[in-house]
């Protein structure tokens, strides 16, 4: 009996939890949908974060960036999913995104198809929750790429660095 309480007072049994949400943010504002018909086959052109820690973290042309949640001049996301909560304490978490700043997702790494805030929130919300982000916005670069449209657009789109303003860039485990 006494080594179970041990056993349960070093290994905590209630320890602590934090909210993960997805925040997506449509950047057509609604455009992409009045002419996905036409042109591309799609519903939106989708910006997601992370928020975790009071904070919502995203991925651009600048690099790993932080704001307070909603703070960029994007406003207010257009839709918010619940992830789950996480375990995974707030320094374990921003070393994490320290490393990935330093290495995979560096501002010169975006991607608009390839390796974008989407890529990046999938991969934080698996580090965090267990759970991936909706296939709904993660399979939409390939959905416009397979459109003759799509593939018309790819260069111009490509060159396109999207870094939602008012965040603060990570880098070396520090805001600046």
């Amino acid at each position: 009996k006494d080594y179970c309480f041990f056993f349960l007072s070093f290994f905590r049994v209630n320890p602590t939890r934090y909210n993960v949400q997805l925040y997506i943010y449509d950047l057509s504002r609604g455009m992409a949908r009045s002419l996905s018909p036409i042109m591309l086959g799609v519903w939106g052109c989708m910006h997601t974060a992370i928020v975790a820690y009071g904070d919502e973290f995203f991925f651009g042309g600048e690099g790993i960036s932080s704001c307070s949640p909603g703070g960029t001049m994007l406003g207010p996301p257009d839709t918010v999913v619940e992830l789950g909560e996480t375990e995974v304490s707030e320094e374990i978490f921003m070393d994490y995104l320290s490393s990935l700043g330093e290495s995979t997702y560096r501002g010169d790494r975006y991607r608009l198809f390839e390796h974008n805030c989407n890529t990046f929130t999938n991969e934080v919300a698996q580090f965090l929750t267990g759970r991936s982000i909706p296939s709904y916005i993660t399979d939409l670069p390939s959905e416009v790429l397979s459109t003759p449209f799509g593939q018309i657009l790819r260069p111009i789109l490509d060159s396109i660095h999207i870094a939602p303003p008012g965040g603060n860039v990570i880098n070396g485990g520090r805001n600046m």
